[in-house]
C-alpha cells in the first residue's frame, strides 16, 4: 500500500510548506510566496487528479462523470472564483478573474489539444512505419463537441455586451447541469484506463483503495483551498514587485499550475497510443470551462458584493474575443471528428504567436485570423454543423462504429 501511495505522499510533503506558511501568520516576499503556494497548488492538484482517476474503479457510469467533472477542475476554479469574489468589493480584481479564465481556456486548446494530437500522430507513425496525418475520434464524441459548440456560440455574448451577466451565468450553469445529466444517462460500461500512480492506487484491495481515495480527496482539496487565496494574491503582488504585467502573470502562471496534472494525464494517454481518449479528456475539460467556470464567475462576483453583471474593460473584452474565436476554430476543425496534423500545428503556432504580438492590435489581428480560418473550416465541414449542434438534445444511440475509437488515418 505504501508503494502505491508513495507519489501522493511525496506531493503532499511538497505542499506542506504552503500549509505551514498559511497558518504561521508570516508574510514572505511575493516572489517567494508565488513559489511556495504555487507548489502547494500543483502538488495537491496531482493528488486530486490521481484520486479522481482511481475513484473510477468504484464509482460507476454517470455518477463518476458527475463527481469527477467537478472535482477535476477544483484547483483552477478555486483561484478564479477567489478573484471574482474579491472583485465584488475591489473592482481592480475583475481583470484578474477574466485573465485567469481566458488564459486557462487558450492554454487548454492552443497547447493542450495540439500537443496531444501531434504526440498521437508521432506515436502512430512510429508504430505503423508510415506517415499518419490525422487523429479520428469515435462518433460518441460528437455530443461532447456539440455541448462545447453551443456553449461557445453563447459565450460570444460576453465580448459583444462587454459583461458577464448573472442571467447568462445561471443559463450556463443550467446547461452544465444538463450536460452532466446527459452524460449520466449514457452507457459507460468500459473498464477505466488508468496510468501511473492512479493505476497502482486503483489496483489496491477494495477497503484500502476506497480509504486512500477518500483521504486523498479530502487532504488535497483542503490544501488547494488553503493555498488558492495567498497564491492568487502573491501573483498580483509579485507582478508589481518584479515589474511584470500582473494581468499576464495571472493569465498564464496560475492556469499552468492548476492544469498541469490534467495535461500530463492527457499526454501520457497520447504517448501510449490512446489519442482519442486523451483528446476526449481535454474536450470535456473545455466544456467545463465554457459552462461551469464562466457561469460561476458572476455568481461569485455577486456574493462578493458586486452587482448582477460583471463588467469588462476594453482589454478583457479583447481577451474574451480572442479566446472565443480560438475555440470556434478548434470546434470547426473537429466537426468531422477528424483532427489533421496541419490544424494541430496551426493552433500551436497561433498560440505561440500571441506572445510575440501583444497589445490591442495584435489581439484583434489574431482574432481575425482565428475567425477567418474557422469560417473556412466551417464551410468545409458544413454538413456536420447542424448534426453536431443538435447532438446534445437528441436521444443517445449506441454508435455502430465503436471500434473506430482512437483510429488514426494516414493521408
Amino acid at each position: 500500500m505504501f508503494r502505491a501511495l508513495r507519489p501522493a505522499l511525496f506531493c503532499l510533503l511538497a505542499a506542506l510548506p504552503a500549509v505551514a506558511l498559511r497558518f504561521s501568520g508570516v508574510h514572505p516576499s511575493a516572489p517567494l510566496a508565488i513559489v511556495v503556494f504555487g507548489l502547494g497548488v500543483v502538488a495537491a492538484s496531482f493528488v486530486l487528479a490521481w484520486a479522481a482517476e482511481a475513484a473510477e474503479v468504484d464509482i460507476s457510469g454517470g455518477l463518476a462523470i458527475a463527481l469527477l467533472a467537478v472535482i477535476a477542475v477544483l484547483p483552477e476554479y478555486a483561484v478564479d472564483l477567489y478573484f471574482a469574489h474579491t472583485a465584488g468589493s475591489d473592482p481592480a480584481y475583475v481583470q484578474y478573474a477574466a485573465a485567469n479564465m481566458t488564459g486557462s481556456n487558450r492554454l487548454l486548446l492552443g497547447l493542450g489539444w495540439s500537443s496531444v494530437v501531434l504526440i498521437s500522430l508521432y506515436v502512430a507513425s512510429r508504430r505503423s512505419g508510415r506517415t499518419v496525418k490525422a487523429l479520428v475520434l469515435d462518433s460518441g464524441y460528437k455530443r461532447e463537441l456539440g455541448f462545447l459548440g453551443v456553449a461557445s456560440v453563447v459565450a460570444f455574448v460576453i465580448p459583444l455586451t462587454g459583461q458577464i451577466h448573472l442571467l447568462l451565468g445561471i443559463g450556463l450553469l443550467a446547461f452544465f447541469g444538463y450536460y452532466l445529466w446527459r452524460a449520466a444517462s449514457s452507457d459507460h460500461e468500459d473498464e477505466p484506463e488508468l496510468v501511473g500512480p492512479a493505476a497502482r492506487i486503483g489496483a489496491l484491495p477494495k477497503a484500502q483503495r476506497r480509504t486512500s481515495v477518500v483521504a486523498m480527496f479530502v487532504v488535497a482539496a483542503a490544501v488547494i483551498l488553503v493555498s488558492a487565496e495567498p497564491f492568487a494574491d502573491s501573483l498580483v503582488e509579485g507582478g508589481r514587485a518584479l515589474g511584470i504585467d500582473q494581468f499576464l502573470l495571472v493569465q498564464w502562471l496560475a492556469p499552468l499550475a492548476s492544469e498541469a496534472p490534467e495535461f500530463i494525464v492527457a499526454l501520457l494517454f497520447a504517448w501510449r497510443g490512446k489519442g482519442g481518449a486523451a483528446l476526449g479528456l481535454l474536450i470535456s475539460a473545455k466544456v467545463n470551462q465554457w459552462t461551469l467556470l464562466i457561469g460561476s464567475l458572476p455568481v461569485a462576483y455577486l456574493l462578493g458584493g458586486g452587482p448582477v453583471a460583471l463588467s469588462l474593460d476594453g482589454r478583457q473584452i479583447e481577451e474574451f474575443l480572442l479566446t472565443a474565436t480560438q475555440t470556434l476554430l478548434g470546434i470547426a476543425v473537429l466537426l468531422s471528428l477528424r483532427f489533421p496534423r496541419w490544424a494541430a500545428w496551426t493552433l500551436l503556432g497561433l498560440f505561440a504567436v500571441q506572445f510575440a504580438v501583444p497589445g490591442q492590435t495584435g489581439r484583434y489581428v489574431l482574432s481575425g485570423i482565428y475567425l477567418a480560418l474557422a469560417v473556412v473550416a466551417l464551410v468545409r465541414n458544413r454538413e456536420h454543423i447542424l448534426p453536431t449542434l443538435t447532438s446534445p438534445f437528441r436521444r443517445t444511440e449506441k454508435p455502430a462504429d465503436a471500434e473506430r475509437a482512437d483510429e488514426l488515418i494516414g493521408v
